[in-house]
């Protein structure tokens, strides 16, 4: 048992590491909230983590309803941009005084500039392709951010001083994007104190 409980802690900061939530959403049909590896295609039936994904808060819409679906959760909503918090996905893992954890900032849509999530990554011009990794508001410069294109095609951008990068568009289809970031100090996830904190964010859109 203690080996076994050796293994699991070894393996769940890759495991938490590679999955990722995020949004689709096709105009102003239902958000579907997905949690899994978005560069790779979804297994038969949705990832097998998926059962993690339980309670995550749809900003600004206390009151959706959640329907499970095969992979993904499914809400309908209002028009508009959709905003996805939850960092109840993953228990801490670690020693205790070096407690990890990670928290998960999920966002479908380009349409609004305004950033209402500790972290997210936000078009800097409604419908455009200029984007910044926010932390309360404000761009991260020099930010690591991962394009994933319609084509699973996974491009690796820096951005700028003042935090701004440009997604390379070159055809139709959903484009998703996705940072990290990791904080120190004493931090909460919904299951307890930690000591490091991995926040993960992502936003998809689509062109047509």
């Amino acid at each position: 048992m203690r080996l076994l409980t050796l293994v699991l802690a070894l393996a769940l900061p890759s495991l938490a590491g590679a999955h990722e939530v995020w949004v689709e959403r096709d105009g102003s049909g239902p958000a579907r909230i997905y949690l899994g590896e978005p560069g790779e295609a979804l297994p038969p039936g949705g990832d097998p983590e998926f059962k993690r994904l339980v309670t995550p808060k749809i900003v600004g819409q206390a009151n959706a309803s959640l329907q499970r679906k095969a992979g993904f959760l499914e809400a309908k909503l209002p028009a508009g941009d959709v905003r996805v918090i939850d960092n109840s996905v993953f228990a801490p893992w670690g020693e205790d005084g070096a407690k990890e954890g990670v928290a998960y900032y999920a966002r479908a849509g380009r349409t609004d500039t305004k950033t209402r999530m500790p972290y997210e990554i936000a078009p800097l011009t409604a419908g455009g392709n200029r984007f910044a990794l926010m932390q309360g508001g404000k761009p991260i410069p020099a930010a690591k951010v991962t394009v994933i294109t319609p084509e699973r095609k996974s491009v690796e951008l820096t951005a700028d001083a003042a935090g701004a990068f440009v997604v390379p568009v070159a055809g139709k289809g959903r484009y998703l994007l996705t940072a990290a970031q990791a904080e120190t100090g004493k931090l909460r996830v919904a299951a307890g104190p930690v000591d490091k904190l991995h926040h993960i964010a992502t936003t998809s859109f689509v062109v047509e």
